[in-house]
């Protein structure tokens, strides 16, 4: 207590009060890395719909008989309702919190797959895996990495590539084990196995989460780079006023066209791995396919909290320069290296190191630019850009592929999107956001200047 006392004896208030208001904040940040440990196994347990559906497409062909394309159909379900849903997933999230939502997520991700393996017709496969999955991945994924950036705001983009990277990280755990599973009984046995711990999985660790308390008014926000590049906006946009912002169709054609990119390779790499003739051939020992996806989703995961780290230290758009960049040089030499093994399945790697950070700097850079308060209807809007490029990078890939018998073409449009998205983000979102925010904080700062006018 005698830190408290001032030089004249009687307690200094003033430095009491500072430290009684500091420790519900040491709490609250010890707290959001639990919330963050639990946001990450939600999304552990929603990784594999997506990323292990290349090991499903050749038994369902044959099981069901029906075409590549009519398969691929679930694929597009599953993306199209997991982004289109989102921005009502997440008013609901926003209205009844976290723990509710994301647990009916769980549940309804675990059926999917377990009703999936019953399916006997393309439909009940549309309806299972497409419909029910596209549901509950949706709410888990949206809600999680909105919840995050609500209890980060000074780390926003290492904290949603952290959660991120769980969607990623989490198939590396289940490709081998399905793949085995699917090898050594079949695909039905699988889907009910893993359907099961993914809903289990996920129901255990939604019940922790919890809403971060509201920062006290007035509390100065931190800056980042310079005053024009604040960590977040002076003040928060509802979804529908952002609609009517240039910045957020801007950034939606941007996602746009990098989730066609990395839905392509997602929907399509077994299909195209088979045609380049490297389906049965083995690389380190290894089946070239299950061990390319194996890589793929380290490099999935690891390049959303590394990426979006790197954002925080030079700038969302400088990095996203640098990412897209990199997977377009990286697709360029994998499409010209597809016949050694060796290197398409390292250069696989390097393209998702390439694509996977949109999940981490998309979030980050919409609700620095409008705001937490309704961060999670808000990036549910734009996560629609992931249904229109799973259906671009999924079936119409599909039918671009049958049309040219040939891979090529669809992999130069791919190439062609990431190189003009990295052009995008430092031709014109850059320069956007920095007016943007050179806008309100003079807006924010007028009403201080009036006051003071006044006094």
């Amino acid at each position: 207590m005698n830190e408290f006392i001032g030089t004249s004896g009687e307690v200094d208030r003033g430095k009491l009060a500072r430290s009684l208001s500091s420790k519900p904040l040491i709490a609250r940040r010890s707290n959001r890395w639990i919330q963050l440990l639990l946001g990450l196994l939600c999304m552990m347990a929603i990784s594999s719909p997506q990323y292990i559906w290349a090991l499903f497409t050749k038994p369902l062909t044959d099981s069901l008989g029906v075409s590549l394309a009519e398969v691929q159909v679930t694929f597009s379900l599953l993306i199209v309702l997991q982004t289109f849903l989102s921005p009502w997933q997440g008013f609901l999230i926003d209205r009844f919190g976290p723990r509710i939502l994301l647990s009916a997520g769980a549940v309804l991700t675990g059926l999917s797959w377990a009703l999936a393996a019953r399916a006997t017709t393309i439909t009940g496969l549309y309806l299972t895996y497409g419909v029910l999955g596209g549901i509950g991945t949706g709410i888990i994924y949206v809600g999680t990495v909105c919840h995050v950036a609500q209890w980060f705001p000074d780390r926003r983009g290492l904290a949603t590539g952290l959660v991120a990277a769980g969607y990623g990280f989490g198939a590396i755990l289940t490709t081998f084990p399905i793949s085995q599973v699917i090898k050594a009984s079949n695909y039905h046995r699988a889907l009910l196995e893993f359907g099961v711990i993914f809903g289990v999985m996920g129901l255990i660790a939604a019940q922790g989460l919890r809403r971060p308390q509201r920062a006290p008014q007035g509390t100065p926000r931190e800056l980042t780079h310079s005053a024009a590049c604040p960590t977040e906006a002076p003040r928060s946009f509802t979804p529908a006023k952002m609609l009517k912002t240039p910045i957020f169709w801007l950034m939606f054609v941007m996602m746009t066209m990098m989730s066609t990119s990395g839905l392509m390779v997602v929907s399509q790499m077994g299909a195209f791995t088979r045609d380049f003739g490297m389906a049965d051939v083995l690389v380190f020992g290894l089946p070239a396919l299950p061990l390319a996806l194996s890589i793929d989703r380290f490099a999935n995961g690891l390049t959303r909290p590394f990426f979006g780290w790197v954002s925080d230290h030079i700038g969302r758009e400088n990095t996203m320069v640098i990412a897209f960049a990199l997977e377009g040089l990286a697709m360029t030499i994998w499409l010209s290296t597809r016949t050694d093994a060796a290197t398409f399945v390292v250069m696989s790697g390097v393209v998702f190191f390439g694509w996977g950070e949109i999940f981490s700097l998309f979030p980050s850079t919409l609700t620095d630019t409008y705001g937490s308060k309704h961060a999670t209807a808000n990036y549910g809007l734009l996560y629609t850009a992931q249904g229109l490029g799973s259906v671009l990078g999924g079936p119409i890939a599909a039918l671009l592929h049958q049309a040219s018998g040939s891979w090529i073409p669809v992999f130069e449009v791919i190439i062609a999107m990431n190189f003009a998205t990295a052009l995008l983000a430092h031709f014109a979102l850059k320069p956007l956001r920095r007016r943007w925010f050179q806008a309100e904080l003079a807006s924010a700062a007028e009403p201080d200047i009036a006051s003071t006018m006044r006094t």
